[in-house]
């Protein structure tokens, strides 16, 4: 099956805990603080792998969690850092976050890499927060939580052409003429239910990879038929092939289904028409196949469509006429034609608030416990080793400072009323 479309969670390591511990050596009397610091998490990077091909493998797996970092230790030790989780995904693979639709990377290269999500940093020993006023605290962090969220993998096949076109008008064969690709063949719309590629080598030394694209077909760009699904195949080209049936067996007129290709392509995405477009002219070992061309030549020079128009170049796949000419041509368009960079997804959420997320909310329940949240405010009590109590007197400094306390005296909260962060409780003291 081929796979080409996943979304996926990914969760870097927590950062280790700091620790609370003191010098306890003979002959030193009042030793000092050394709790060591905690080891940094995991982080979590995609790297290609050239091997893969589909996304199939994330099929079966959708939840990826790199290791957490190792707790401080007495005598100042340092947590064990963790390693990174390494992740395999096909070359052409873009890295979407799911629900600010930013791209965070698109692995094109051979040896490609992004760090997806950030491990978070190992929390601070006692030995860091000794003070004249404190030379001995009991105050310790935990570690930093890693990143977590949704992303959506997609796969643009790597191809520096595409054969788009119409089911049955000939892509598939011309893919498996030019190139060494078997792709299925037969004479049935959508034979071709997924991507094929193949290498097309010339005499001169030139090479590029050619990709045949499943058949579009009017209302594709809304959904409609399987093109649908593979039209983002065709942003990584760099010169598109449109492939036309001039015999006309069908009873479809061949200047109409160039027109209906072109308006789905417009429809995806606009950009995709400033690029180099050659019309290769196929079936022309069929009686009306000439008549057919002489007459779509003359439409097309009226075209305001394309930003100039295509050169039209007139083959068979069944007796190969015409096929060198068009794959020099092919091979001369590409090498004057730069790699389009990836755009940015434009999928936004409902729940993602694009503007500044404030430091933290409060809101009541019908108990009237008082509810705290805010992923500032929540990132600080989760860094919080509540089992010191000068660590919970440091936490309630922090939130001092940061207006929790006026926020909630200014909403009505009372003296003795119930206030709640996470699933963590304590009384309102104003």
């Amino acid at each position: 099956m081929f796979v080409d479309q996943v979304k996926i969670n990914v969760k870097a390591g927590n950062g280790g805990n700091g620790m609370v511990a003191f010098r306890r050596e003979k002959f030193v009397p009042n030793g000092g603080p050394a709790g060591g610091d905690g080891g940094r998490g995991g982080n979590v990077v995609f790297v290609v792998d050239q091997g893969l091909r589909t996304l199939m493998d994330f099929r079966y797996q959708r939840k990826f969690k790199a290791k957490n970092g190792g707790n401080g230790a007495i005598k100042s030790m340092t947590g064990r850092g963790a390693d990174d989780l390494i992740i395999q995904v096909p070359q052409g693979t873009t890295v979407i976050n799911n629900v600010t639709g930013t791209v965070i990377g698109d692995l094109v290269g051979d040896d490609d890499s992004v760090v997806v999500a950030h491990g978070g940093r190992g929390g601070r020993g006692n030995i860091h927060f000794a003070s004249p006023k404190n030379p001995a605290p009991e105050i310790a962090e935990n570690g930093e939580p890693g990143e977590e969220f949704e992303v959506r993998l997609e796969l643009k096949v790597l191809a520096d052409v595409g054969l788009v076109g119409f089911p049955s008008v000939g892509k598939s064969t011309l893919l498996a003429t030019v190139t060494s690709a078997k792709p299925k063949i037969a004479e049935y719309h959508f034979t071709t239910l997924v991507p094929n590629l193949g290498m097309v080598r010339l005499p001169d030394g030139q090479d590029f990879v050619m990709a045949d694209l499943p058949g579009l077909i009017e209302g594709a760009a809304k959904g409609i038929g399987l093109g649908f699904q593979f039209l983002r195949h065709v942003e990584r080209t760099r010169v598109i092939l449109h492939v036309i049936d001039m015999s006309g067996v069908e009873g479809r007129d061949p200047y109409d289904d160039f027109e209906k290709i072109n308006r789905e392509l417009e429809a995806y995405d606009p950009d995709i028409l400033k690029r180099p477009q050659i019309v290769v002219a196929n079936k022309m070992d069929m009686p009306d196949a000439a008549e057919n061309l002489a007459t779509f030549k003359q439409h097309l020079v009226q075209d305001e469509m394309l930003a100039q128009t295509p050169e039209v170049f007139a083959i068979s796949t069944i007796t190969h006429d015409g096929l060198t000419p068009l794959l020099q041509r092919t091979a001369e368009v590409l090498t004057q034609t730069p790699k389009f960079p990836v755009k940015e997804a434009t999928v936004k959420t409902a729940e993602y608030d694009f503007h500044q997320t404030p430091d933290f909310t409060i809101t009541r329940d019908q108990d009237g416990v008082w509810i705290l949240s805010g992923d500032k405010l929540e990132k600080l009590f989760k860094m919080t080793d509540i089992n010191h109590d000068e660590s919970l007197l440091r936490f309630a400094r922090q939130m001092r400072g940061m207006g929790v306390d006026n926020a909630l005296r200014d909403q009505g909260a009372q003296n003795g009323d119930t206030v709640q962060i996470a699933d963590f409780s304590f009384e309102y003291m104003a």
